[in-house]
């Protein structure tokens, strides 16, 4: 049987058999007995991994450690909140962690250590303000910053008519997001405005330059 340990573009953690391209984690959610408890997070740091790394081999929700969540995708990861980890990721991490500087180094407070670098919980803790605003509300009832179609790079998560279902923006159509892949595209309309799942922060990261990894399924349409 299924783990509940896959992740939707809304956050939310769901028990499917299909595991995706990406693994990741938010610290220890489950219990000894490999069932979630009530915490969706126990650190600010959620990332987007590799399945495979070093040869590494893990038991998913072994007692004590940490969650391992999978990810249809890296835009699913990314509308969720996270990020691209930084050390099984390394490459993608600098390119993300430049394009959201490039797009957000306002948003930090304090200034740059002497060599200046940026200490990469300070981009974790925009991410984390930007991810419980979203958080506290179920699907149905979930509001979120209402955007221009138009205004939107590819890679963005976005919801329609019914907030319960995420579609892909890409290219000239939307994709339906589901556990296995995405749906066949509808074209995507000019003049329209829609909820955007995916963080501010993230999607001025992808304006940016940075390229998220699509599912295969986003090229079949």
């Amino acid at each position: 049987m299924p783990l509940q340990n896959r992740v939707t573009p809304f956050g939310e953690l769901v028990a499917v058999p299909q595991r995706g391209l990406f693994m990741g984690n938010r610290g220890c959610l489950h219990d000894d007995a490999r069932r979630l408890t009530g915490r969706r997070f126990t650190t600010r740091a959620w990332l987007i991994c590799l399945l495979s790394f070093r040869g590494r081999r893990r038991t998913p929700m072994s007692p004590g450690r940490y969650t391992e969540l999978f990810f249809l995708d890296e835009a699913t990861g990314l509308a969720a909140g996270h990020r691209p980890c930084a050390e099984c990721r390394r490459a993608d991490f600098n390119r993300f962690k430049g394009a959201w500087l490039a797009a957000n180094g306002n948003l930090l407070e304090g200034a740059p250590t002497p060599d200046g670098r940026i200490a990469v919980g300070r981009l974790d803790a925009v991410l984390h303000a930007e991810r419980m605003a979203l958080q506290a509300a179920e699907p149905a009832t979930r509001t979120v910053p209402q955007v221009a179609l138009d205004a939107l790079p590819d890679g963005v998560m976005v919801t329609l008519d019914d907030p319960r279902e995420a579609f892909l923006v890409h290219g000239s159509g939307l994709y339906r997001w589901t556990p296995g892949g995405y749906a066949s595209p509808r074209l995507r309309p000019r003049g329209m405005t829609v909820g955007v799942l995916t963080p501010g922060s993230t999607v001025r990261a992808i304006a940016t330059g940075y390229a998220p990894v699509l599912h295969p399924s986003a090229q079949a349409g």
